[in-house]
């Protein structure tokens, strides 16, 4: 073959692929946001350009530019990973509570919240809690994006909190605080074990003040269901 091939099996210069406007946009694209999650959480994010990203994926600028228009748009849709695909099973999760009671539902809501956080590239979770990302125009969307996760869980916590002393309460931020707290297990560079994953879930159904035998049964229950809603199964 006369022509020098990169990494990722395209004709281009050494080290360096050429834009030639059919590259693979699914590969590439997923490079630069892993690439870019990483220097965002170590070096923050006004501290990386577009040409430190572009140099750790080992494409051009020019190249990175083709798949996102601008520093912006990277971090919208990493900011977008750690919780749009939490809000897009909520519906089906919440259908759980007909057969299977509103424990479940929580139960396995705060599961595939957990994965989410859990498998989000190089913590990517912690981004919101920068000052330097906060501070953005655009970070207004991810906050309007995460108080609907907010409300799923006021919507479920008011179920299981109705005739019960916490009634009154609105308990969806402290149940998505208490959720994220496995940014700061996977900051501290802790494992996050299956223990440690339904151990959240147990204590965001205390928090509404469900009985622990109720507790015991949805834990069984939603070991059973989550595989349906985040790959999950018993062991992960």
């Amino acid at each position: 073959m006369s022509a020098t091939m990169t990494r990722t099996g395209r004709p281009g210069g050494p080290g360096r692929p050429r834009h030639t406007g059919q590259i693979a946009t699914g590969s590439a694209r997923e490079d630069i946001l892993d690439h870019a999650a990483r220097l965002f959480t170590s070096r923050g994010y006004a501290g990386t350009s577009t040409r430190d990203i572009a140099e750790a994926v080992g494409i051009r600028q020019s190249s990175l530019y083709y798949h996102f228009a601008d520093k912006g748009e990277i971090l919208s849709e990493l900011l977008d990973q750690t919780i749009r695909p939490t809000i897009d099973k909520v519906e089906g999760i919440e259908r759980l509570a007909a057969e299977h009671g509103w424990e479940t539902v929580l139960y396995v809501l705060v599961l595939v919240d957990v994965h989410t956080l859990a498998i989000a590239p190089h913590n990517a979770g912690m981004l919101p809690r920068l000052p330097d990302v906060s501070s953005q125009p655009l970070f207004e969307r991810a906050r309007t994006v995460r108080r609907e996760l907010v409300d799923a869980y006021d919507r479920i916590a008011s179920q299981l909190a109705s005739n019960r002393r916490h009634c009154d309460l609105r308990l969806g931020n402290v149940l998505l605080e208490l959720v994220e707290v496995v940014i700061s297990i996977r900051r501290a560079g802790d494992t996050l074990t299956d223990t440690k994953r339904h151990a959240i879930a147990a204590s965001a159904l205390r928090i509404c003040d469900v009985p622990e035998e109720q507790i015991w049964a949805a834990a069984l229950t939603a070991a059973r269901l989550v595989g349906q809603f985040a790959g999950l199964s018993d062991g992960h």
